[in-house]
């Protein structure tokens, strides 16, 4: 993705500021909503990437949009805004709570099944994991019906995929050379 590496600088200098004003929580909570906002809406992303609307009249409709973040957070997209790298906004929010994991020491674990697992099957699978984490592990569970059974593990930047989904597909390339 273009100017991640911007976004990462960005994102660390609001966590650093964060951490300053010892709120990071609250600005973790701020770049949460900001994402979704990004990611939701249509219009947010059209506004954010318009070279016609001009710096002052995006921060107007930010602040208008945002007005209840904290004042750390305000300030920040309103520099952002007037550095002309609003189109960042989205990848910074990412880039920051992803540090804000790294400070507390939270590793973020999906785990992707066919069908709801059992508390049992759960726990086995993070009992598994947790020997290669230290800290704390961030668990969210998703349903993929196209799975067919079995589940795929993701943690960081790896992942298990142990789906019969993906067995059968070995499978056919293997039957195919």
């Amino acid at each position: 993705m273009k100017g991640t590496k911007a976004a990462s600088r960005y994102a660390k200098a609001l966590l650093d500021l964060a951490i300053e004003g010892n709120q990071v929580d609250a600005v973790l909570n701020d770049m949460n909503y900001l994402s979704v906002v990004s990611n939701d809406s249509r219009e947010f992303q059209l506004l954010v990437q318009s070279p016609i609307i001009n710096s002052d009249k995006k921060i107007a409709i930010f602040n208008e949009l945002f007005g209840q973040f904290q004042q750390i957070s305000r300030m920040f997209i309103e520099l952002i805004t007037k550095k002309g790298r609003e189109v960042l906004l989205s990848a910074i929010a990412a880039s920051f709570q992803d540090q804000v994991n790294k400070y507390k020491g939270i590793t973020p674990l999906t785990i992707i099944s066919a069908v709801p697992l059992s508390e049992t099957t759960k726990n086995k699978i993070v009992e598994k994991v947790k020997g290669s984490v230290s800290g704390t592990l961030e668990i969210t569970e998703k349903i993929d019906p196209t799975l067919i059974g079995g589940f795929i593990v993701r943690m960081d930047d790896k992942q298990i995929d142990a789906s019969v989904a993906s067995q059968l597909n070995n499978l056919k390339q293997r039957l195919t050379r």
